[in-house]
């Protein structure tokens, strides 16, 4: 008899070969500047807890204390008997902080895409995604059945074009961009994107899952960034990364919300968020409203990191974010490079295709207000010696 799952084992062989296998590390400590990561203690340069709030003690106390109010978990969905007064308080102050008319929570950034792209188009339809957009988005949009157009990445000209090609041939037309693209850091021409799409009667939507924390007043988003409030309609975000919990939720119109409420199908076929990470997702909107403290050092941070690491001669792309990509070409280099640094202590992963095109592997480096600059300092030196002994810098 045949082997039903030799094709498995010949696809994971040929991953190992072409150096794209995911070795998945295991952490045994709290996020923050440093991690225990498979028995080592390692500077952090992964994660995405902008903000170092993951293992803030406010945001651990709400937690707890909401276990001890409502219990570990809400047992059912949103639409039964899921809804607890904690996610009506968060969608509430979501609102307030993003300065929006409603928002609605999910239980992931990820799930928020997939619930309202085909909550809002069908087969009928067209959507015009930037090239680079998020897996998630592409899910969401190919869970819609809709005509999907992929525009080039950040150009709103070639959008404009796109849709100019594509009119009379759908009902109903959405553009959709990430706000700040995860793997190169780089900012989307928002403006320019709503110009256009107003211009064709579109609606907007941007994901900020990585502007969240970090871009605009107190790290109010992208919207916010480019005062765009009330001109973008669907704007999607997390509370997994910046917010240092988990979850994910849509801000914009009342109507949009509201019809989400009724056929956003994570909202209804998937149970809520548990009242502590409700709880203590809260807890960080209440820190982030109270102060800008964190959002400026997390940029101060992000300044210096950069500025060394041009000075040593790496490639880091042209991010404008915290995110920094340290370009170095073929997947093989890239886990050669990251195994080096963890050699020195240093926690940095490898990242390459898929998740990025095919060539252009690198190690992203995640800068957070949690690292002080001796941590930095560290950092550089791992990424100094190891660049130099691998050839990628002189």
């Amino acid at each position: 008899m045949a082997d039903k799952l030799d094709f498995i084992r010949q696809e994971l062989d040929a991953l190992r070969g072409q150096g794209l296998y995911n070795t998945i590390r295991t952490i045994d400590s709290p996020q923050g500047a440093w991690l225990v990561v498979d028995g080592k203690r390692v500077l952090n340069f992964c994660s995405n807890n902008y903000l170092g709030l993951a293992n803030d003690p406010r945001l651990k106390a709400a937690a707890q204390q909401a276990v001890e109010r409502y219990g570990a978990g809400p047992a059912a969905v949103r639409t039964i008997a899921g809804t607890l007064s904690l996610h009506v308080k968060l969608e509430q102050r979501l609102a307030e902080f993003k300065g929006a008319e409603a928002t609605i929570s999910f239980q992931s950034g990820f799930t928020s895409n997939l619930a309202v792209v085909p909550a809002l188009m069908g087969k009928e339809d067209a959507i015009f995604s930037d090239e680079l957009n998020h897996a998630s988005i592409i899910d969401g949009c190919r869970l819609s059945g809709a005509k999907i157009i992929r525009y080039a990445h950040n150009d709103p000209q070639a959008l404009e074009q796109q849709i100019q090609q594509a009119q009379e041939t759908y009902r109903r037309g959405m553009v959709i961009t990430d706000g700040v693209f995860s793997m190169d850091g780089d900012i989307a021409p928002l403006p320019a994107v709503v110009e256009v799409a107003d211009r064709y009667g579109l609606l907007t939507m941007v994901d900020d899952a990585h502007g969240e924390g970090v871009l605009g007043r107190g790290g109010r988003g992208i919207v916010d960034h480019f005062g765009l409030h009330g001109k973008v309609d669907i704007e999607v975000g997390t509370m997994s990364k910046a917010f240092g919990v988990v979850g994910g939720y849509i801000a914009g119109r009342p109507e949009i919300v509201e019809w989400l409420r009724q056929r956003g199908r994570p909202f209804l076929f998937s149970s809520a968020v548990t009242p502590a990470d409700a709880a203590a997702c809260l807890a960080a909107v209440d820190i982030l409203e109270a102060s800008t403290d964190r959002v400026d050092k997390l940029w101060a941070n992000t300044r210096y990191f950069k500025q060394e690491m041009r000075r040593l001669g790496f490639d880091i792309g042209h991010s404008e974010t915290p995110i920094t990509p340290v370009m170095l070409g073929e997947a093989e280099l890239a886990q050669k490079f990251s195994r080096s640094l963890f050699e020195r202590n240093v926690f940095a992963m490898a990242i390459g295709f898929p998740t990025v095109p095919r060539g252009k592997a690198r190690i992203r480096v995640m800068i957070s207000a949690a690292h002080e600059q001796a941590d930095l300092d560290q950092g550089l030196e791992a990424f100094a010696q190891v660049g130099r002994a691998l050839g990628v810098i002189g």
